[in-house]
């Protein structure tokens, strides 16, 4: 079984190069996150056509996660207990399209994205570090079984996770508490089943040729629970869906990542 996640910045704009990946890499099952449509503005004739089956959360052009799976999409849930909102402008809190889970082909699927952050005094900061603590604590929940936990996490956990850290030493993705919310997933036993295989960069920004000059950050991930983990035989960073040379239209700000799982 071949799971992924891809950050696709907009599935309607690239839906060409997400059909082209599934049908490349034959994916079984792939989480996207920043679909930025509500589920019946997306583009699934496609998917369906190649026997996908899709399950979508999102309410207007920002945020939105989906899972795409050719082997089962069961028990589906648009967000996670415990999940915080975000207020905007001193309105009422809601609980943005960031999370959503399903069992595919047996393994419990969660595709994340994880809020940025912005600034660490921004308090878009405060409710990142609390979505995280959230998910820790409803993600205990799931160890038991074959899941996982994948997505945008927007954190680089290692200085060896992003091109340059002087650059971000006033800047999110790198403060000791990200970090840290981060590496309690790997005490409670969540296992980061990519980096052994591939450690390369997941992202690129768009600004300054930086994909050309490998200027890039891992911030997505794929997690696993202890017993999924043991099923790894191998994962790799897909570096030529972000190639503007390679594929069709404009590429996501996001590389592919690929797990493959022995049955």
């Amino acid at each position: 079984m071949r799971i992924a996640t891809w950050n696709v910045n907009s599935l309607r704009t690239r839906i060409d190069r997400v059909e082209a990946f599934l049908d490349q890499h034959e994916i079984d099952v792939l989480a996207v996150q920043e679909t930025k449509a509500r589920e019946e503005q997306l583009p699934l004739m496609g998917l369906q056509a190649r026997g996908y089956d899709v399950a979508a959360a999102g309410t207007n052009q920002w945020n939105g996660v989906a899972i795409i799976s050719r082997v089962g999409l069961d028990d589906v849930v648009t967000g996670f207990p415990g999940q915080p909102g975000w207020a905007k402008d001193d309105g009422p809190a809601d609980i943005e399209s960031r999370a959503i889970g399903a069992t595919c082909g047996g393994v419990r699927v969660w595709s994340l994205y994880i809020p940025n952050g912005r600034k660490p005094d921004d308090p878009h900061y405060a409710y990142k570090l609390e979505w995280y603590a959230a998910l820790r604590t409803a993600a205990q929940d799931w160890l038991g079984g074959d899941a996982a936990l994948v997505g945008d996490w927007n954190v680089c956990p290692t200085d060896d996770d992003v091109f340059d850290v002087a650059q971000f030493k006033n800047s999110t993705h790198v403060t000791p508490a990200e970090r840290e919310a981060f590496f309690r997933f790997a005490e409670d036993g969540w296992v980061d089943t990519v980096k052994p295989h591939d450690p390369s960069y997941t992202y690129w920004d768009y600004y300054r040729q930086r994909f050309e000059r490998d200027r890039g950050l891992r911030i997505d991930f794929v997690l696993g629970s202890p017993s999924l983990a043991g099923r790894v035989t191998g994962a790799f960073v897909d570096r030529d869906a972000r190639d503007p040379a390679q594929g069709t239209g404009a590429p996501s700000d996001h590389a592919p990542v690929v797990v493959d799982l022995a049955d």
